[in-house]
């Protein structure tokens, strides 16, 4: 084969000019796609370290909660622990005594939610990567054993960004687009740190102890994804694998430990490292994103995307308050007005079932003249959007509506034991060997002529966040935890 692994894979990032592909986007969403895009460029390493600096100015040290000495960090993650499952015990209970759901108001505010932070989770991770080079050195034993689990350990069922990506694409949210600026700050954040672990290590080192501590929105999110029907399973194996007896959270704060210096100044890594568990809460959270969902505003954002494409598709013979379709869709200013004059005039009626909307009938249907128009989470949106406070229920969009209008659906969980039970297989995964994908075939065939420095810095490059859910990153891991044994 004449051309190495180096050569095939996206090695190089376009440099702190932006590419064509990202020209249009604004600041942090530029940012997060171009060092998406491959290992950065010099340029762009040193764009992405301008970056954190300016996240870093805008910190309030008073704002930190960290103890003041490290010497207190494992009673600070006890007491954080403990403070987490306590709290969730209390909404267990008032569930249980009738609350409403906390975070979801229905299930369009659920898949809202999973298209926001996609973002942030399709970089799950990426903060370590910096690191991987430097696999021999046993005081970061523990923040590379974090992110090749966080990487499955190879295992594309465990793989943290492959099964948010499968998350994604089952639920009609991809391609991710569209989203405000502030949406993409934390995942730039962590890829940013990525490529500067160099200049940025302690921060490295304090961001990872604030990432891998169990918070109780992951508690709840996963409880209430769950009860809607949404496979929880991204958010419950964080759960797992974040617990602080020996999973993230303990080696987080052991790894901080290993690494204060012995010799040099760690008063001033401890200050550095306080900075880096502050830059894990950069951005919006998720109580933010959750607090952000306006269904209302959604459905616009959703038909101001569709206008475009919509826009002197449909005859005229059709007008609502004697504008044609086409005319309305002329202008992505005038959706809301297009939306209210369809309301007005019967096509939509609001706080009713969707099936008594002739909208809705264009969309689904057995003769729907707009069927494939919108994706299933646009329908869903439309649905929730349509019946209003009814929406509550969860239910899905494609769910028939019971004699009595009770729900009839079980949760994600029970709804997979039932399926394990009729013999239904679960969702296939990528097979481990594929002859038409040239990076797979690349890795293997050239791997086995170099050197063994050779051989661990083509694993490394192949375990990026670029693309470590790739088969040939996927292989790579599995490769590089085989020789790191």
């Amino acid at each position: 084969m004449s051309h190495d692994l180096i050569e095939r894979l996206p090695t190089t990032a376009p440099s702190s000019t932006k590419s064509a592909l990202s020209a249009d986007l604004p600041e942090h969403a530029s940012l997060h796609k171009r060092l998406f895009a491959g290992i950065p460029a010099s340029t762009l390493q040193a764009e992405a370290a301008s970056f954190l600096r300016s996240q870093i100015d805008l910190l309030d040290p008073a704002g930190c909660d960290l103890p003041e000495s490290p010497e207190g960090l494992e009673q600070w993650m006890a007491d954080g622990a403990t403070g987490a499952t306590d709290k969730y015990a209390a909404y267990l209970d008032a569930r249980k005594a009738g609350a409403p759901r906390r975070f979801f108001t229905n299930r369009a505010h659920a898949l809202y939610f999973l298209r926001a932070v996609a973002p942030t989770k399709l970089a799950d991770g990426s903060w370590l990567y910096g690191l991987l080079q430097h696999w021999r050195n046993p005081k970061f034993s523990d923040l590379i054993r974090t992110y090749v689990e966080e990487l499955g350990e190879g295992a594309s069922d465990k793989n943290h960004v492959v099964l948010y990506r499968q998350l994604l694409a089952r639920h009609g949210l991809d391609p991710v687009e569209d989203l405000p600026d502030a949406f993409y700050t934390q995942g730039a954040v962590q890829l940013s740190l990525a490529c500067n672990a160099e200049e940025f290590l302690p921060e490295v080192i304090g961001f990872n102890l604030g990432y891998e501590q169990l918070p109780l929105h992951l508690l709840i999110t996963a409880y209430e994804l769950n009860e809607l029907g949404i496979d929880p399973y991204y958010f419950t194996l964080h759960v797992t694998v974040d617990n602080a007896d020996t999973g993230h959270a303990k080696r987080a704060v052991q790894a901080t430990l290993d690494n204060l210096p012995r010799i040099g100044d760690p008063a001033d890594f401890w200050r550095r490292a306080r900075v880096g568990y502050q830059l894990s809460n950069a951005g919006l959270g998720t109580n933010d994103v959750i607090a952000n969902f306006d269904i209302g505003a959604e459905v616009v954002r959703i038909f101001k995307h569709k206008s475009g494409a919509g826009q002197g598709a449909h005859s005229d013979y059709c007008r609502v308050a004697g504008r044609s379709v086409n005319d309305w869709l002329s202008d992505p200013e005038n959706i809301p007005a297009f939306l209210a004059a369809l309301e007005a005039a019967g096509w939509i009626k609001r706080g009713a079932p969707a099936e008594e909307s002739r909208f809705w009938g264009l969309l689904l249907g057995d003769r729907a003249e707009m069927f494939g128009v919108f994706s299933s989470y646009e329908l869903q949106v439309i649905h929730d959007w349509i019946r209003g406070d009814a929406s509550a229920d969860g239910k899905p969009f494609t769910e028939e509506p019971s004699a009595d209008g009770q729900p009839r659906r079980p949760s994600f969980r029970v709804a997979a034991r039932l399926a394990a039970a009729r013999g239904q297989s679960p969702l296939a995964t990528e097979p481990a060997h594929d002859t038409l994908d040239s990076d797979l075939q690349a890795l293997a065939e050239q791997l086995p002529g170099l050197d063994e420095d050779g051989q661990a810095a083509m694993l490394v490059q192949a375990m990026a966040p670029s693309q470590h859910w790739t088969l040939a990153g996927l292989r790579a891991t599995q490769l590089f935890v085989e020789r790191s044994r």
